[in-house]
C-alpha cells in the first residue's frame, strides 16, 4: 500500500521559512568559505611570522564556520553545494571591486567589510528558527578578529599617522559596496527578502522595501565604533 504522495498527489508545497533559512545559510556558508581562503592569502602577506600565525589561525576558525553551515544545510535536507550556488558570482564581484592593495587594507577589509556583512546577516536572522539564529550568532562572532585587526591596525597608524586617512577612506569604501552588494543579494533572492522585510516589520516599522532600506541604513551605526577600535575614527 502507498501513501498518496507516492500514489502521484502532488507533494507538499515547500515551506518558504525554510527556503530562506536555506538561503541565509547558503550565503553565509559562501561567505565564510571565501573568508578562509582570503585570510589564507593575507597571511602569506604578513609582515612577521607571529601575524601570519594568527591570521592562519583565524583562517582555520573560518573553515570551521564554514562546516558548521554544511553540516547544518545537509541537517535540513539541502544541497550545501546547490544552496551556495546562487551567491558566488556576486560575492565574487563584491570581493573582485574590493581588492586590496595591501596588508593592511586586506586587515581592514577583513574586519569593516566582514563586519557590515555579518551586521546583514544578523538582521536576516533575526526570525529565524532558535537552532539557526544560534548558529548564525556564533559564526559571527568576531571577538579574537577584532582585536587582532583592531591592534595591529592602531599600531600602523601610530607609526605612520598618514595611513590613517587613506585607510578610513578604504574603510568608507567597503562599507558602501558591501551595502549595495547586501541590497542585490536581497533584492535577487525573495527568500532573503522577506527575512529582511519581516524583520524590519517587527522593530516597528513595515514590511516593504522602504522598511528594509530604513533597516540597511541602521547597519552603518557599528561603522563608527569599528573606526574608533581601529584608531581611524574622525
Amino acid at each position: 500500500m502507498t501513501n498518496g504522495s507516492e500514489a502521484g498527489s502532488p507533494a507538499p508545497a515547500a515551506d518558504p521559512a525554510t527556503g530562506a533559512v536555506i538561503d541565509l545559510l547558503g550565503l553565509l556558508a559562501y561567505a565564510e568559505l571565501v573568508s578562509f581562503f582570503r585570510l589564507s592569502d593575507d597571511a602569506e602577506l604578513a609582515p612577521t611570522l607571529a601575524d601570519k600565525g594568527e591570521l592562519a589561525g583565524l583562517a582555520a576558525t573560518e573553515y570551521g564556520h564554514y562546516r558548521m553551515l554544511h553540516d547544518r544545510l545537509t541537517e535540513l535536507g539541502a544541497d550545501p553545494e546547490a544552496a551556495m550556488r546562487p551567491f558566488v558570482a556576486p560575492l565574487d564581484d563584491w570581493h573582485a571591486r574590493t581588492r586590496p592593495q595591501s596588508w593592511l587594507e586586506g586587515l581592514v577589509k577583513a574586519y569593516v567589510g566582514d563586519g557590515i556583512a555579518g551586521d546583514f546577516y544578523r538582521q536576516a536572522a533575526e526570525l529565524v528558527d532558535d537552532h539557526t539564529r544560534d548558529l548564525v550568532d556564533g559564526v559571527l562572532t568576531e571577538s579574537g578578529r577584532a582585536e587582532f585587526i583592531a591592534a595591529k591596525v592602531r599600531a600602523a597608524v601610530a607609526d605612520d599617522p598618514k595611513l590613517g586617512g587613506r585607510l578610513a577612506l578604504w574603510a568608507r569604501r567597503l562599507v558602501g559596496e558591501g551595502l549595495s552588494q547586501a541590497q542585490r543579494v536581497a533584492t535577487h533572492r525573495p527568500g532573503l527578502a522577506e527575512l529582511l522585510a519581516s524583520s524590519a516589520e517587527s522593530e516597528g516599522g513595515s514590511a516593504d522595501l522602504a522598511a528594509v532600506g530604513r533597516m540597511f541604513a541602521r547597519l552603518t551605526d557599528s561603522h563608527t565604533a569599528r573606526l574608533r577600535a581601529m584608531g581611524l575614527a574622525t
